[in-house]
């Protein structure tokens, strides 16, 4: 069969000039928004944005052309830059569709220049496990998926330690180059761990191991898809290990998911929810022995806090946390907080004087956290950097917002994360009708390269 030559992408011009200046995040919202106004499900996000944008999604599938055709009435989609879906289908026979379990499969609208993602999530969202495996598109083992008796396996130490250590893999690749390159393969550690717990055989201490060590995988590939800029996966990934920390009643695990979740409600904008989770998450960590544990959980309620805009609720927690973290470290604070140093609790702060409009004391602690950030951290440095342009635009420093800004887009060709990515580009949307400053051209420059 002869090679077929892949198309060239053609980017998406009509969509973009229909953005604004909205920021993708702010675009994703606003359709998933008219998705809900005609009782429509869309999992759009900035990621999805900037793949119509880019061309890549050349007609969108059906739930997003309804909302597309809500949204702007007196439009084709020939006219909002997509392909006529008919021109796509005459490039080739699609493959056949697979059925998706409890969904009743797909009809003929399904084609694989479309745009499913909504399906995948859908997926994790209405099932268990097996679902979960679906999700990150990977296929059971043959035992597994067959009712008829399947031969369990004998699921050991040597077992529970793979999946020990490909959590502590994940956090390290991550720290240094970020999540978008890594989501994909983090998924197969996590269908294997999953694989094992409901299929396995194993003694009740190997369970225990077990369902520890598949609920912190969850959350490290969740935490992978909030850098990805994936929210609504992100969720579901943690609602996975939430689920399985309650089932193992395992406090431990439980606190983590609810530090993430909080972290991961904040950066959505839902304030309330962040605040839930953060408290949730210091009641279950009150019998730990870890105050390090503890001032994180206490400093994600001050997030919460800074961004309902109550500055005293938000200074209370920020002392509180100062206070627990100054106890210093214990043998039980958990593995997977080494991240939690000096240099994060002043880039925490520095959120909330951000959310706050305290832009000041915002730039002089992010400033403090990439001064202290250890080199390893790669992915933190570019992070706290892009914080810093932020701040700088904040107080009205064109110059210093771009220097900085400058500094951060070219550190993201050594880390991959579209949550960063996101942040730079709404600093740079910001700056462009301030290209006559030179600081602000060169910046501008450099991010549209990278």
């Amino acid at each position: 069969m002869a090679a077929t030559r892949p198309l060239a992408l053609i980017p998406n011009a009509a969509m973009r000039a229909l953005r604004g200046d909205l920021s993708p995040g702010e675009f994703a919202v606003a359709i998933r928004r008219a998705a809900r106004e005609i009782g429509e499900h869309v999992s759009c996000d900035a990621r999805y944005v900037g793949r119509v944008e880019a061309g890549e999604i050349r007609c969108p599938n059906y739930a997003y052309e309804r909302v597309f055709r809500h949204m702007w009435p007196d439009r084709s989609l020939s006219e909002l830059g997509f392909t006529p879906r008919t021109a796509v289908r005459r490039r080739g026979a699609a493959p056949p569709p697979v059925p998706v379990p409890g969904s009743g499969g797909l009809d003929d609208s399904y084609h694989p220049d479309e745009e499913n993602d909504d399906v995948r999530r859908r997926t994790f969202l209405n099932g268990g496990s097996t679902a979960l495996v679906t999700a990150l598109g990977l296929d059971l083992p043959a035992q597994a998926a067959t009712p008829a008796a399947p031969t369990p396996r004998r699921v050991g130490a040597a077992e529970v330690l793979g999946v020990e250590q490909a959590v502590r893999d994940i956090r390290l690749l991550d720290d240094v180059h970020g999540a978008d390159t890594l989501f994909e393969l983090a998924g197969q550690s996590l269908r294997g761990a999953y694989v094992m717990l409901n299929d396995g055989e194993y003694s009740a201490a190997t369970e225990r191991r077990l369902q520890a060590g598949a609920g912190e995988l969850a959350i490290s590939v969740g935490w992978l898809a909030h850098d990805s800029d994936r929210l609504a996966d992100a969720r579901s990934f943690y609602s996975e290990a939430l689920a399985t920390a309650r089932m193992a009643d395992d406090a431990a695990l439980e606190a983590h998911v609810f530090s993430n979740s909080a972290f991961l409600a904040r950066d959505a904008g839902r304030a309330r929810e962040a605040l839930r989770a953060a408290q949730a998450g210091q009641a279950a960590a009150r019998h730990l022995d870890s105050d390090r544990l503890l001032s994180l959980l206490v400093m994600r309620e001050a997030g919460a806090w800074a961004l309902l805009r109550d500055r005293a609720a938000c200074e209370r927690a920020l002392g509180r946390a100062h206070t627990l973290f100054d106890r210093g470290e214990s043998e039980a604070d958990p593995e997977w907080m080494s991240f939690f140093g000096e240099a994060e609790i002043a880039g925490l702060e520095a959120q909330c004087w951000s959310a706050l409009g305290e832009f000041a004391r915002a730039a002089d602690r992010v400033g403090q956290a990439i001064a202290l950030q250890e080199p390893h951290f790669v992915r933190n440095r570019v992070l706290y950097t892009a914080e810093l342009a932020h701040d700088r635009l904040g107080l009205g420093d064109l110059a210093g917002a771009a220097v900085h800004g400058t500094a951060a887009a070219t550190l993201l060709g050594q880390v991959r994360s579209a949550r960063i990515r996101g942040m730079l580009a709404t600093t740079a949307d910001r700056l462009r009708p301030h290209r006559t400053v030179p600081e602000v051209a060169a910046f501008l420059t450099v991010h549209d390269a990278a």
